[in-house]
C-alpha cells in the first residue's frame, strides 16, 4: 500500500529545449557550466603554505562541500583551508557562507563558529544526533574536529565530547549507518601516517628531469590505519566508541584518499569502499553484526585489470548500468586509466576500456568526481577535477606545472561515453590544481552545480547551464528520524525500466555533497513510482510522481 506523502513541494521551472541524447554533439563551443564564483560572493583562495620544502600534504590539500546548515532548503558552501604546516595563522581558517536563496552566498563563519584553523584537508556533514540539524566533521593533517549543529545558525565545538579527533592525517570521512540503529556513524580515512615520518620530511625527491618535487607516499613506506566511530547516541550517551579493531578495519592499514560507503555484495548491509593511492584500495564488507571483512581482491575491485596497483583518489558509486546494482568509479594519476567497475553481482568487472573511458583520462590526475547526470538524459556522466602531484615539464600552465584541465565526459548511450571537455565553454578551459569537487543543486533549478575547490587557488562554483535533454525529479529521502536516510537505496519506475538510487552525501575526494536524489528522466514524463529501501531493512513505495518537482518523502513512524 502506498505510504502517504508528507511534504509535496512542488513547482514549475525554466525549461530548456530537449535535444536527441544520441548523436547531436556539436564542435561548436557552448557554455554548460558557468563559474559564478566571484559574482555569488565566494571570495575564498586556498593556500597550501608551500614554501619550496616540498613536504607531502602541501600537494594533497584543498577540501569542500555542500550542506544545508540552516534547514531552508538551499545548500550552502563549507570550504577547508589549509595554510603553512607548523605554524597556524588565524587568518587562514575554513570558511562557511550561507546561501541567500537568490543565487548569492555570505560569509558567516564567524557568528557560526566554524573558523578551524588546522591544516585542512576535506569534510563530511551528516546529523548524528538526530535533532533535525545537520552537523559538520572537518580532517586535518593531525586532530579533526566535531562542529555540532546548534539549530540556531551556530554551531559547538564537541571534538572532545564526542571523541572523534583521532591524531592522524585523515583525508575523507563519510557519516553512514553501519549498524542500522537509526544513527549516523563515524568512518575516516586516513593517509600516510605522517606522525612516523618526521624523521624523513627531509627526504628529497626528484622528477624524471631532475627537478626536485613531492615525494610519493610510498616513499615514507608508511601506511595509517583507518578508523570507525560507532554512534552510541542509542544508550542516551551523544558520543562516538572508536570501534575500529572490533569491527576489523585495523585489519589492513592503506593510504586511503577517497571513500565510499555502499552495498558492494547486494547483501543489504552497507560497506565501505577506500581508494588507496599506489596500493590496492579496501572493500570492507559488512556482515551486518558490526564486522567487516576485506574482500576487494576476491571482489575484483583492489587493482586494474591488469593486476596492478594504481593512485587511487576520487570515489564514487552508482548504477550506471541501470541493471539496479551499485558500480564504482575511481579516478587515478595521470598514465594510469581511471576505472569503472561493473557490479556483476558476485564479482565486478573492469568495463573502463569498453566504455571508451581509458584513453581520455591517462592523461590526467584525477582527484573530485563523480557518476552524475548532468544534462538529465537519463544516462550518468562523468566529471573530473584534475591537478598533477608531480611536476611535469609540459606542464600546461607555466605559472604552476601542476595545473591541469578538468573533464566531463558525456555517456552518449549505453555503455559508450565520449570526452565533450573542449566544446563545453570557459569554465571548463579553466586550467588549476584541482583537488575536491562537490556536487549539488545550490540554485534549486532541478540540474546538478559543481564546487571545486582548487590547491593554491580561487574557489569555482559551475552553476549548470546546459540545454536540457530531458525532465528532472528531485528527491530528499528522510528517515522517521527527520533526517537524510543515508544508505537506503531508491528505486524508481520510469516508464518500462526501473532505476536504481543511493541517498549519501560523502564520495568524490575530502567532499560532503548534496543528499537529495537526483534523477534525470529524458523524454519521461512521471516516475509511476518510487520504492525506498530504508537502512533499517523495510520498505515503502511512493508516487506516483511528475516531471520537473522537487519532492520530500519520509519513512512512516508506523512502518512494521
Amino acid at each position: 500500500m502506498m505510504s502517504r506523502l508528507v511534504v509535496i513541494a512542488s513547482f514549475s521551472l525554466l525549461l530548456f529545449s530537449c535535444e536527441q541524447r544520441v548523436g547531436t554533439e556539436s564542435p561548436e563551443i557552448s557554455t554548460l557550466f558557468t563559474d559564478v564564483a566571484q559574482e555569488s560572493g565566494l571570495s575564498f583562495i586556498h593556500e597550501s603554505g608551500a614554501a619550496g620544502e616540498f613536504l607531502l600534504p602541501e600537494i594533497m590539500a584543498g577540501g569542500a562541500g555542500f550542506f544545508d546548515y540552516d534547514g531552508d532548503g538551499f545548500l550552502d558552501i563549507y570550504l577547508v583551508q589549509s595554510g603553512h604546516m607548523g605554524s597556524p595563522d588565524s587568518k587562514l581558517a575554513n570558511r562557511l557562507y550561507r546561501n541567500t536563496g537568490d543565487g548569492h552566498f555570505v560569509d558567516v563563519t564567524e557568528s557560526a563558529n566554524v573558523g578551524n584553523t588546522g591544516y585542512g584537508m576535506g569534510c563530511a556533514a551528516g546529523d548524528y544526533d538526530n535533532d533535525g540539524d545537520i552537523d559538520l566533521y572537518i580532517t586535518n593533517l593531525g586532530a579533526n574536529v566535531f562542529y555540532v549543529n546548534n539549530g540556531d545558525g551556530t554551531f559547538t565545538d564537541a571534538t572532545i565530547e564526542t571523541a572523534t579527533a583521532g591524531d592522524s592525517w585523515s583525508t575523507s570521512a563519510a557519516f553512514v549507518d553501519y549498524d542500522a540503529d537509526g544513527d549516523l556513524d563515524l568512518f575516516v580515512t586516513n593517509y600516510v601516517n605522517w606522525e612516523n615520518t618526521k624523521a624523513f620530511t627531509k627526504r628529497k625527491c626528484f622528477a624524471v628531469s631532475g627537478t626536485r618535487d613531492y615525494c610519493s607516499p610510498q616513499a615514507y613506506a608508511a601506511p595509517s590505519f583507518d578508523r570507525l566511530y560507532r554512534n552510541d547516541l542509542e544508550s542516551g550517551k551523544a558520543t562516538f566508541v572508536d570501534v575500529s579493531q572490533a569491527a576489523g578495519i585495523r585489519d589492513k592499514a592503506g593510504t586511503g584518499l577517497g571513500v565510499v560507503c555502499t552495498d558492494l555484495n547486494n547483501d543489504g548491509n552497507v560497506d565501505i569502499y577506500v581508494a588507496n593511492d599506489q596500493m590496492p584500495s579496501f572493500a570492507w564488507i559488512n556482515d551486518g553484526q558490526g564486522h567487516f571483512t576485506e574482500q576487494a581482491v576476491s571482489l575484483g575491485i583492489a587493482v586494474d585489470h591488469t593486476g596492478r596497483s594504481q593512485a587511487g583518489m576520487g570515489v564514487d558509486s552508482g548504477d550506471i548500468d541501470g541493471d539496479g546494482d551499485f558500480d564504482l568509479w575511481k579516478v587515478h594519476l595521470m598514465r594510469e586509466s581511471h576505472i569503472l567497475y561493473i557490479n556483476q553481482g558476485e564479482f565486478f568487472d573492469d568495463k573502463t576500456i569498453r566504455w571508451g573511458l581509458a584513453s581520455p583520462t591517462r592523461r590526467f590526475t584525477g582527484f573530485g568526481t563523480a557518476m552524475f547526470d548532468f544534462d538529465l538524459d537519463g544516462l550518468l556522466d562523468v566529471f573530473i577535477a584534475n591537478g598533477r602531484v608531480q611536476y611535469e615539464a609540459s606542464s600546461e600552465d607555466v605559472d604552476d606545472p601542476y595545473a591541469e584541465p578538468n573533464q566531463l565526459l558525456r555517456q552518449v548511450e549505453p555503455g559508450r561515453f565520449i570526452d565533450i571537455t573542449s566544446s563545453t565553454g570557459a569554465a571548463m578551459k579553466l586550467i588549476e590544481n584541482s583537488r575536491a569537487a562537490a556536487f549539488g543543486d545550490y540554485d534549486n533549478d532541478g540540474d546538478i552545480d559543481i564546487l571545486i575547490a582548487n590547491r593554491n587557488g580561487p574557489v569555482r562554483l559551475l552553476r549548470n547551464d546546459v540545454n536540457r535533454r530531458g525532465a528532472f525529479l528531485t528527491l530528499r529521502v528522510i528517515d522517521r528520524h527527520g533526517r537524510d536516510a543515508y544508505g537506503a537505496i531508491v528505486k524508481c519506475v520510469i516508464g518500462e525500466t526501473t532505476r536504481s538510487f543511493e541517498v549519501r552525501a560523502a564520495y568524490s575526494y575530502c567532499a560532503t555533497n548534496d543528499p537529495r536524489v537526483h534523477i534525470g528522466l529524458g523524454e519521461a514524463t512521471s516516475v509511476e513510482r518510487v520504492e525506498v529501501l530504508w537502512p533499517d531493512g523495510h520498505t515503502e513505495s511512493f508516487g506516483p510522481f511528475e516531471k520537473n518537482t522537487q519532492i520530500t518523502i519520509r519513512q512512516s513512524s508506523t512502518a512494521p
